[in-house]
């Protein structure tokens, strides 16, 4: 089961409206690339069929999310507990840096931000949910082990 906030599901609904949409303009298209005739050489026909694959299969994909989520605002969580949602200010063990993280059902690939998005999914959004602040936990990265102690959050 997947967990996401409220607004990571409103945006995968939004989404989910704008792929249907786009999907019926892709119908459109195939139509008027099959009036043009020959379709074993007719370019345009075989790029809105390919978009056509495309768009279903994130039709798909959001379609499946969102059936087997949970909005993590709808939860009773203790307010010591990492979850979706919450940004916490992490301190890497080894080295002593601090910084910020939230965890996100999805990222949005937004990197201006104060803070390091974290999925769920991610090796540091599993090892970091569910848990408490002054826990220390090990994260298996690709540089390596690696241990975090929460210090707050935020």
């Amino acid at each position: 089961m997947e967990f996401l906030t409220r607004a990571d599901k409103e945006k995968l609904e939004q989404e989910l409206r704008e792929l249907h949409t786009r999907g019926k303009e892709i119908i459109v298209r195939i139509a008027e690339a099959r009036a043009l005739g020959d379709l074993k050489e007719n370019a345009e026909y075989h790029a809105a069929r390919e978009d056509q694959g495309m768009n279903n299969a994130k039709i798909k994909d959001i379609e499946e999310r969102l059936a087997n989520c949970q909005v993590s605002d709808d939860l009773d969580i203790p307010e010591d507990m990492v979850f979706v949602g919450a940004t916490v200010r992490l301190r890497e063990v080894d080295s002593g840096d601090e910084d910020l993280y939230k965890i996100v059902g999805t990222a949005s690939n937004d990197f201006s931000l104060d803070y390091v998005e974290v999925t769920t999914t991610s090796p540091l959004g599993e090892a970091l949910m569910k848990s408490r602040v002054g826990e220390v936990v090990r994260v298996d990265l690709p540089k390596g082990a690696t241990q975090f102690e929460i210090l707050e959050i935020l």
